[in-house]
């Protein structure tokens, strides 16, 4: 490691070691899951050659890398916890070209670098399809194929990439498009890149995306935000209204993102709904959609009311944008919290009662069995369909196009001590909804699930493309550089038999395993005694 740090350095790539000011803040986390994260570097590139620099020498040396690109992985996947963090935030231009439709971006752009581009110019009527965050980074987004406000009017994320570069295992750069042979080398590796490519075939460190026009044709958007706290609660009528609300077939040009929440931190409510909503089209146009298909008095009300029409500029920077001016300046993370995640996805064919009859059980549950804790329990349903279902399920590495809500459910607390207990609750959800999700099996990539098995996790995110994409990582990464936990393999690559991991009672699993990595770097080699001297002093004899 010294010798590569000292490669980087002699290339004038910024390096942070332990010990530092800007190292601690290169590594810290708001899911204190992972506080114990120490790698032995920090790497952080300014340009493409720099990353070919970084990993030539990573590779020569065999130096596991991680890849942050400036957002955050809900299973802590962009988080190192030994060797590179290779920190990508430092690239960081945008470009967007009217002309040609189209925005280049580098590999550390959050989406609030890209939807800036938009405001600047006052380009209305235009949207980049990109996430609902401004936070989030375009690479994980668009590579773990992205779900936005604007998906079911435009697709998938990844939909939408026109271009990519990046960086491979033997350090080459080199651009694959949309227009390249679909059966060549690089266009499988543009179909991989399109729903499975973070981490697993390269460091993609510039990405270019269509620039989509909006139907409205004054440019406006319709959006807003309502959080439903019913007085009783969950009662059969407002789960009735949602399973209404979720067995809906709702125009592609709208969409209407929901989260239940059942908040002990907030002693004041007894649970309720979050919808979030976003609408290609006019005011009138979108309250004739609610009359039609929402009847449940209250909510119709306010759905209508708490919405309005917008610019779209004014929509990016007031619903999205402003959150980033405010998070941006934080040196480290304020929210700290520790946070386990799990992913479901539901179609059209569904059964909601069922779904939505076990989310209300395990929240009467989590209620009553952790009254007076400060744990918060979330089930967030996330609307996709629309033109993101319209490819075939093989058109991209993005199996799952049947996907009307990609849910996902999120525990979160405060004290450490109740790791297990969180745990054990969140194994009780996925029990109850796992059965209920797409083949009993899907998930999403980009809301992954760390505790999900290695002999499982490529079926549950890429399902039938399971078997092309590890054909891919042979072709573009055939000594398996590139490894990560949820990482695609090579065929023939050994699994381990680790399914009986997904519900184990795993209390303080990732901080003591971090805190234990810490201490591997002193080798035995690297500290001078004398056998003679230690055995006496432990009065032990060596064999």
């Amino acid at each position: 490691m010294e010798q590569a740090i000292q490669a980087f350095r002699s290339q004038q790539i910024s390096v942070l070691v332990p010990g530092q000011d800007k190292y601690r803040q290169a590594i810290a986390t708001s899911n204190l899951l992972f506080r114990f994260s120490r790698p032995e570097c920090v790497v952080q590139p300014e340009n493409p050659a720099q990353v070919q620099t970084i990993i030539k020498e990573a590779a020569a040396r065999s130096i596991k890398v991680t890849i942050k690109c400036n957002g955050h992985s809900y299973a802590g996947h962009s988080t190192a916890f030994s060797g590179i963090s290779l920190d990508l935030r430092s690239m960081k231009n945008a470009e967007l070209d009217m002309n040609s439709k189209m925005v280049t971006m580098d590999a550390g752009c959050q989406w609030g670098d890209v939807y800036d581009k938009l405001i600047i110019g006052h380009h209305d009527g235009y949207i980049i399809n990109g996430g609902r965050c401004p936070t989030v980074g375009v690479s994980g987004f668009i590579l773990g194929a992205g779900l936005g406000p604007f998906t079911r009017s435009f697709g998938m994320g990844a939909d939408t990439l026109a271009e990519a570069t990046l960086v491979t295992a033997d350090g080459s750069l080199i651009t694959v498009r949309e227009s390249d042979p679909p059966t060549s080398e690089k266009g499988r590796l543009f179909w991989a890149l399109r729903g499975a490519g973070g981490g697993n075939f390269g460091v993609v460190v510039q990405m270019k995306l269509h620039v989509q026009k909006l139907r409205n044709l004054q440019g406006m958007v319709v959006a807003g935000r309502y959080q439903w706290f019913p007085q009783s609660g969950f009662t059969d009528d407002v789960v009735a209204t949602m399973n209404t609300f979720y067995r809906t077939p709702w125009p592609q040009e709208l969409t209407i993102d929901t989260t239940w929440i059942c908040d002990l931190r907030q002693s004041s409510n007894q649970g309720g709904v979050r919808f979030n909503v976003s609408f290609d089209g006019n005011k009138v146009e979108y309250d004739r959609l609610i009359t039609t298909h929402i009847t449940h008095p209250e909510l119709q009300t306010q759905l209508k009311r708490r919405v309005l029409a917008e610019k779209s500029s004014r929509f990016l920077y007031e619903t999205l944008v402003a959150q980033w001016l405010e998070e941006a300046e934080r040196a480290y993370p304020s929210n700290k919290t520790y946070e386990l995640y799990s992913s479901f996805i539901f179609t059209k064919s569904s059964d909601f009662a069922k779904i939505t009859a076990a989310i209300c059980e395990r929240m009467a549950f989590f209620r009553q069995k952790f009254n007076g804790e400060q744990v918060n329990f979330l089930v967030t349903w996330i609307h996709s369909g629309g033109k993101a279902s319209e490819p075939q399920p093989t058109d991209t590495a993005f199996f799952w196009r049947e996907a009307v809500f990609h849910a996902y459910v999120t525990v979160e607390w405060v004290d450490k001590w109740m790791e297990l207990e969180m745990r054990l609750f969140l194994a009780s959800v996925k029990k109850e909804l796992r059965p209920l999700s797409l083949n009993e099996k899907a998930a999403f990539m980009n809301f992954p699930d760390r505790d999900f098995p290695t002999k499982l996790h490529e079926e549950r995110y890429f399902g039938g493309n399971k078997e092309e994409l590890r054909k891919v990582k042979q072709t573009w990464d055939p000594n398996g550089f590139f490894k990560w936990v949820h990482g695609v393999r090579r065929p023939g690559d050994p699994e381990e038999d680790d399914t009986a991991e997904e519900y184990a009672e795993r209390t303080d699993k990732f901080a003591r395993e971090q805190w234990a990595d810490q201490w591997t770097y002193y080798k035995a080699d690297d500290l001078e005694v004398d056998l003679n001297d230690l055995e006496e002093c432990l009065g032990v004899e060596s064999d």
